[in-house]
């Protein structure tokens, strides 16, 4: 029963996330995201809980698991900023 309540609990994070900017947009015309940033966001952060789901099940070194696992956050994070902001400035961000 554990191990369902903590599944139910990784697959909830990204919702609940998703829950900030649904805030921001409903209070605040400084948060301006349309339904398409929620469905990209959606996908990028279910995506990111599911490969670390399936990093945690398969990989079975510890040490191994952490690598990869911060490995998948730090990729979702610039990918994220690139999207946001454009730090790199590739076509991906629209510059």
């Amino acid at each position: 029963m554990s191990k369902k309540r903590n599944l139910v609990g990784l697959y909830m994070a990204p919702a609940l996330l998703l829950c900030i900017p649904l805030v921001g947009n409903l209070m605040s015309s400084e948060v301006n995201w349309s339904g398409y940033d929620f469905l990209i966001a959606a996908v990028m952060l279910w995506g990111t809980v599911g490969l670390i789901h399936l990093i945690v099940s398969r990989v079975t070194k510890p040490i191994l698991r952490i690598m990869i696992c911060c490995l998948a956050l730090v990729a979702l994070a610039l990918i994220w900023a690139e999207l946001a902001v454009g730090i790199f400035g590739t076509p991906l961000a629209g510059s």
